[in-house]
């Protein structure tokens, strides 16, 4: 009788104190309310404003950990921590929109008083438990959801379009989870970030490592970002291909098929090496890497764990003969890319001359628009070059008695500026806004061109802009230049 009593006593015991560790975490998790600018990339001078939810938790040196999609393009966020009414006002200290992660700050430290900030864990194991909490919609209060790591690899951030290691989860992610943790044995595993629309129960989470990589990085004040080596490579599958790059049956790797001209790599690899380990992680065939015994994900992952201005230890094969190179990790994805990653918390770039709108060709101006998408697509799977480092588009033409003829044309790539390529849109700005010439001619690379009179153009300025109420002839980025 006595052993049933402690039995039932210890039961009593452990039960209590596992809805206080509960409770105590729920006080961590904060709903986030975000007011965001909704930018135009088709009008570029214009923006609207929207409200949005999104959840955090508190850790340490009074932060709260969320999402970078929970406060992009923000004009004002207030915070509200579980079981109280009051919200307070809270700023955007460090953003990663590589990683979809951010760190907020709130002032009134009243906001953390009696807070147990959350821990981090370790990478956790497939199958593993876990619980997703947030304020998803469907309600006002705090969710809690149970379900089970399903896999763990590589996986395309919709936030940023690059790729990196993600936690695929069956617990319900829903709509305003984003920013949520999700915990295992009390701590920290992973950020909720995303779902497969017309799934069944798949979520993504940014995981722990990404998370500790992510606020290691800030510890200086900036936000560096996940280094790209700047290479385009490919799998060693085929054993004819295999053959011909002097591939013995023991080793594996991927090819280097291009480099692009400004990566810390360029002069030191080669086109037709076999990179075969990464800091000695042997490199299969199909381009992944072990990272726990039986677990494979992408190559990369040995890149993306190490901070930037760090180096990595390459192995490849040089026409039959095995070396080591180093890597120094130089460069983001958005160093080494033609048409930029995806651009958050600034307003589109844009010069008005005469009625004609130019901008630079980016990813969130290709996403607003079908017109020419087949075309400028192709600019997005290109390495910039010394002498292209970016696309600059007519994009649009405000309709006016000197532009009759051309009020259709939109979303034009424009390949040289009376005669002569440039190298960015900044040049291309430079070269426009200063030129003396009597026309203006542009030309895209197949020869069509369009003139402008630069005098016409020059004199009917203001009144064009006033007609479609426009204040600015470009962008804050130009003005504040030209100040």
């Amino acid at each position: 009788m006595i052993k049933m009593i402690l039995a039932v006593l210890l039961s009593t015991l452990s039960l209590t104190a596992s809805l206080q560790q509960e409770d105590i975490t729920k006080q961590a998790i904060v709903k986030i309310y975000t007011v965001s600018k909704v930018l135009n990339y088709q009008e570029p001078w214009n923006s609207s404003t929207r409200s949005s939810t999104g959840s955090g938790a508190i850790i340490s040196g009074h932060r709260i950990l969320t999402n970078a999609h929970v406060v992009e393009n923000h004009t004002f966020i207030e915070v509200e921590r579980y079981g109280q009414r009051k919200r307070y006002i809270a700023k955007v200290k460090f953003v990663s929109h590589q990683a979809d992660l951010a760190l907020l700050e709130v002032k009134d430290e009243a906001f953390f008083k009696g807070v147990t900030p959350l821990q981090f864990g370790k990478l956790p194991n497939i199958e593993q438990k876990i619980v997703v909490y947030g304020y998803p919609m469907g309600g006002s209060t705090l969710s809690a959801t149970i379900g089970v790591v399903s896999r763990i690899e590589h996986h395309r951030y919709a936030h940023s379009g690059e790729s990196f290691l993600a936690i695929q989860v069956d617990a319900a992610v829903n709509p305003g989870n984003s920013g949520g943790p999700a915990l295992s044995n009390g701590k920290i595993i992973g950020v909720v970030m995303q779902v497969i629309r017309r799934s069944q129960n798949i979520g993504y989470l940014v995981p722990v490592i990404m998370v500790k990589h992510f606020l290691k990085d800030v510890k200086d004040g900036k936000c560096d970002g996940f280094a790209d080596l700047g290479l385009t490579t490919q799998n060693m599958e085929n054993p004819a291909l295999r053959h011909y790059y002097h591939l013995d049956e023991n080793e594996t790797g991927k090819l280097i098929a291009e480099i692009v001209y400004n990566s810390s790599l360029n002069g030191v690899a080669r086109k037709g090496d076999i990179l075969t380990a990464i800091d000695g992680h042997k490199i299969e065939n199909d381009g992944t890497i072990a990272f726990r015994p039986h677990e494979y994900t992408d190559f990369n992952y040995y890149v993306d764990r190490d901070q930037m201005f760090q180096t990595v230890k390459l192995d490849i094969v040089r026409q039959g003969k095995k070396m080591q190179i180093d890597a120094n990790l130089t460069h983001t994805a958005d160093d080494i890319l033609l048409v930029k990653t995806t651009r958050y918390d600034v307003m589109p770039t844009y010069y008005i001359y005469g009625g004609y709108v130019f901008s630079p060709l980016t990813r969130n101006l290709l996403l607003s628009t079908n017109r020419n998408r087949l075309a400028l697509s192709y600019f997005a799977t290109q390495w910039p070059t010394k002498k292209k480092k970016e696309v600059v588009v007519l994009l649009k033409v405000l309709a006016s008695d000197i532009s009759r003829g051309n009020n259709n044309v939109g979303m034009w790539p424009i390949e040289k500026l009376n005669g002569e390529t440039f190298d960015s849109f900044q040049t291309f700005f430079e070269r426009l806004s200063t030129d003396q010439g009597k026309y203006i001619i542009l030309e895209d690379k197949d020869g069509v061109r369009m003139v402008i009179d630069r005098e016409d153009a020059q004199k009917k300025q203001a009144d064009i802009l006033q007609k479609y109420n426009i204040e600015y002839d470009r962008s804050i980025d130009l003005r504040n230049e030209t100040k």
